[in-house]
């Protein structure tokens, strides 16, 4: 257990210490901030233009950066033999990939918060269709440029890893901003229970994602893995059109009724339409979403164990593997 915990807390540093890990956050934090600014230029419906976009944008680059974040630390660890060298020592293989499993997901958890936090800082900005706040426009895009500083202020001191402080400082920046929002600002239009709700929903897919792309890392290089988990991803957005029929077929039946048991359903933690006009989000469906993806993560954390268990290394010797 306490080498399931030691690879977990690594696969973390490890993730949030690569630089194409903050490179994205950045962009979709400064993506996030900007379409206040670029909803005045819509007639109407802005804060419905916000909340669409700055999900969307959560949610690609979380996915994103669930695929990157696995094909470095596994693809790469099993390139360059760190993963046969951990392996020599008393380390079990199922605890080294659920440890990665982990790792990984509480990396892109991260990421998704800080986008999700963005997202409700974003919306407090789009006061109507006719204007922004320009206090939280320029709040939060000083917060942006005081993480990027704090960042290059520790390399240079003390050679820390850029990306590993300037993300560490937007943890504790965003919130505060955010926070800082709830508190001080009048209620946007939007129900904000109903978003936070919305925003959690895509914390999970995120979370299932990352699942599946260690699942194909084991087996797979970067730019395999990221051409499977894209096709997973664009599959799982049309399961409902594509594989929720009935034909007069009982093999197609089956074979339908099969991707749509494996692929998961993205739509199911699309909300944005709903925050957008309004509609409340019950709770209960929350409930039941999160119940889907621990069972889902569960399955694939399995699946993985399994391909990894029998995945020859070669050259690995006689340890306790």
């Amino acid at each position: 257990m306490l080498n399931y915990f030691k690879i977990t807390i690594n696969t973390f540093k490890e993730s949030v210490r690569e630089p194409i890990y903050f490179l994205m956050l950045l962009a979709g934090l400064v993506l996030i901030g900007s379409y206040p600014s670029a909803a005045l230029f819509v007639f109407s419906e802005q804060l419905k233009l916000v909340v669409d976009s700055s999900m969307a944008t959560g949610l690609i680059f979380g996915l994103l950066i669930a695929v990157l974040s696995a094909s470095h630390t596994v693809t790469r660890e099993m390139r360059n033999g760190t993963v046969l060298l951990l392996l020599s020592k008393p380390v079990y293989r199922w605890t080294f990939i659920l440890g990665k499993i982990t790792g990984i997901g509480l990396a892109v958890t991260l990421f998704t918060l800080l986008c999700n936090l963005a997202t409700i800082t974003s919306v407090y900005m789009a006061t109507d269709q006719f204007r922004f706040d320009m206090t939280i426009f320029y709040s939060y895009f000083g917060v942006l440029a005081a993480v990027c500083l704090i960042g290059m202020l520790f390399n240079f001191w003390r050679g820390s890893s850029f990306p590993e402080i300037a993300t560490y400082a937007a943890m504790v920046l965003i919130p505060i901003l955010a926070i800082c929002c709830i508190v001080s600002q009048e209620e946007p239009t939007v129900s904000l229970k109903d978003l936070c709700c919305a925003l959690v929903l895509l914390n999970f897919a995120v979370v299932a994602m990352s699942t599946i792309s260690v699942v194909f890392a084991t087996r797979l290089d970067a730019v395999a893995n990221l051409s499977v988990c894209t096709l997973v991803f664009f599959l799982g957005l049309v399961s409902s059109y594509l594989f929720q029929r009935e034909t007069d077929s009982a093999f197609l039946n089956a074979v339908f009724s099969f991707f749509y048991a494996v692929l998961p359903n993205w739509q199911f933690f699309w909300l944005a339409d709903a925050v957008a006009v309004n509609r409340p989000i019950p709770f209960s469906y929350v409930v039941d979403c999160a119940i889907y993806i621990v069972l889902y993560v569960a399955i694939c954390s399995m699946w993985a164990v399994a391909v990894f268990q029998n995945k020859e290394i070669a050259g690995e010797g006689d340890g306790r593997v």
